[in-house]
């Protein structure tokens, strides 16, 4: 904001001595020859806000750019002792993600390796599944078969308690008239419905059975619940690390504009800053954030 020919409040009134020989004097303003065209007007008054003159040294137009990518950094080019408290929370912030990430990933192969030994032991399945496979293992006790009749054409699974059977049941209800009533095995009602298990079932290779396990079932559905919690406190500290940076950079911004350009004085205080806090509490860490005053 470039600085203004015009006075803002109330103008004081000025003496011969002050202005040259030749000069104009009224209630609200003053004109003599040597007053530039531009400020030959009127003082205008206004409440609490006004805008004042440049403060301090100028400062790099980069600082907020540098902010944005290392939150402090800006501010350290500025010389603001705040600058630690950035890099501080960086720091911290990073180092609970990776904290969070670590235990996520042991607690995933954790029940990965309960479902390899004893869910998946008796059917010689070792290969990793999908991140839905796994959560389906904590709702269905059995898979069921793939094929219930090797060889020939493919029977799916009619037991609607396990999980094969349960697709088998769902697709016959979105695409036979009756679900009880089977079609023609050559009609397309029959072969939609076919298509849908096929894509939908598991095979053989990712069979599973909890069945004289339901402990270890137990065990296993705790683990991929704590799993998963650790994964979201990963995810939410990613987010305050964005937060972070984002107020680094305003208040870096706020510190280039009042630096350069003047600032806003409101009652008397000038913008000098935004302050950021990061509060303990007893679910995490609470952001804090406000607006630096200064006179």
């Amino acid at each position: 904001m470039a600085a203004m020919g015009v006075m803002v409040g109330v103008s004081p009134r000025l003496t011969a001595q002050t202005v040259s020989p030749v000069a104009m004097r009224t209630d609200r303003f003053v004109l003599s020859e040597a007053t530039p065209l531009a400020l030959r007007r009127p003082a205008v008054a206004t409440s609490a806000a006004v805008f004042t003159a440049p403060a301090g040294p100028p400062a790099p137009w980069w600082a907020p750019v540098a902010s944005a990518v290392v939150p402090g950094s800006g501010q350290f080019a500025l010389k603001q002792q705040r600058s630690v408290a950035y890099l501080v929370a960086e720091a911290f912030l990073l180092v609970q993600y990776m904290s969070a990430r670590r235990d996520g990933n042991r607690e995933r192969d954790a029940y990965r390796a309960l479902a390899v030994d004893v869910a998946r032991k008796a059917f010689g399945g070792t290969q990793q599944g999908s991140w839905e496979y796994y959560e389906t293992l904590e709702q269905f006790l059995e898979s069921g078969a793939y094929d219930r009749v090797p060889g020939g054409a493919l029977d799916p699974e009619t037991d609607p308690t396990t999980y094969n059977g349960f697709r088998w049941r769902l697709a016959r209800e979105t695409y036979w008239l009756n679900p009880d009533v089977a079609p023609a095995v050559g009609s397309a009602e029959y072969q939609r419905a076919l298509d849908f298990y096929q894509r939908n079932a598991v095979s053989d290779a990712f069979r599973w059975s909890w069945r004289d396990a339901q402990l270890e079932q137990n065990v296993y559905v705790e683990t991929i619940r704590s799993a998963n919690r650790s994964y979201q406190r990963a995810v939410n500290m990613l987010g305050v690390v964005a937060v972070n940076h984002l107020a680094s950079l305003i208040d870096a911004y706020v510190s280039v504009r009042v630096r350069r350009y003047g600032g806003v004085s409101v009652a008397g205080y000038a913008v000098d800053g935004v302050q950021v806090r990061y509060v303990p509490t007893e679910g995490g860490t609470t952001l804090q954030t406000g607006v630096r005053l200064v006179r």
